[in-house]
């Protein structure tokens, strides 16, 4: 744990970009939050020519993206519309490409889509502070649970922050699917961390001679290695996923990969340090007072 200050640093170099861009550019939302319309279609050479269907009936259906969702189909998104002006799209689309087989249509209203951006927000707070409590519990003592919530929320604002950045130059949207990876990046940050700490724990019953750090130090080397190996199958299966996923599932997979990669790098690097610092800061105040 000499290198506190270098993980930290590197922390930094991710996060600062991030919360920038968040300031910034923010997250760019999908219909599930905004409301709007999705349309599904599967054709010959739709995917292909995304770019001219947005001026193709962007008189119709005002667009904010289109994007290939498999072989021969795509995903429009855009305003609210009705089965009316549905149907008057894929006739305008049929004039084109030919027949085109309707695989999906729906719509979310604005109040529900506020709604749900209301919720979603709620359960990370809660989870976040039911996470706090449960660690401070199950290891007795503040520092454990403040040092495993400041991991998650680096995790957090990591992957939020690439997805600001992938948002304005990339035109990427948030949806649903980036709320269940953002939770399950929690989860497994907050996973990884225990099992710091609990080594931690039982390092320091069993040697008590040693101080603070020698017994992290020792914690994060015992249990840095089965982290990496837990890590890499999930790594590998999600690289899979990204580089020859569906369309759909694309940004889902990106976003889980991110918090898998940052989730395995703060359990050891975050959290641990983030101890040390606490009882440096501790100390220091007792020896003013």
């Amino acid at each position: 744990m000499k290198f506190k200050p270098l993980y930290f640093a590197i922390s930094l170099c991710f996060l600062v970009p991030g919360i920038i861009s968040l300031l910034v550019f923010g997250l760019k939302p999908a219909i599930d939050f905004t409301g709007g319309s999705l349309i599904e279609l599967s054709g010959e050479g739709l995917q292909d020519n995304r770019e001219e269907i947005k001026e193709q009936i962007g008189d119709l259906y005002e667009i904010s993206s289109v994007q290939k969702s498999g072989e021969n189909q795509i995903i429009i998104r855009g305003k609210e519309i009705n089965n009316e002006t549905k149907d008057g799209v894929i006739a305008k689309l049929e004039e084109k490409y030919g027949e085109i087989e309707e695989k999906r249509f729906g719509t979310v209203g604005p109040t529900l889509g506020k709604e749900l951006l209301i919720k979603t927000l709620t359960a990370i707070v809660i989870v976040s502070g039911i996470i706090t409590l449960y660690v401070w519990k199950q290891f007795s003592e503040l520092k454990y649970g403040v040092s495993a919530i400041l991991a998650m929320f680096h995790d957090s604002l990591i992957l939020l922050g690439a997805f600001s950045l992938l948002g304005h130059f990339y035109g990427v949207e948030v949806d649903v699917l980036f709320v269940t990876a953002l939770l399950t990046t929690l989860s497994f940050s907050i996973h990884d961390t225990i099992v710091v700490f609990d080594r931690i724990r039982e390092l320091r019953h069993r040697n008590q001679r040693l101080n603070l750090e020698q017994v992290v130090s020792a914690a994060v080397i015992e249990t840095l290695s089965r982290s990496i190996n837990n890590s890499v199958t999930i790594i590998l299966m999600l690289l899979a996923l990204v580089l020859i996923g569906g369309e759909s599932i694309r940004w889902f997979a990106v976003a889980l990969l991110i918090g898998a990669i940052t989730g395995t790098y703060s359990s050891t690097f975050t959290a641990a340090p983030l101890l040390l610092l606490w009882e440096s800061v501790r100390k220091k105040f007792k020896n003013r007072g």
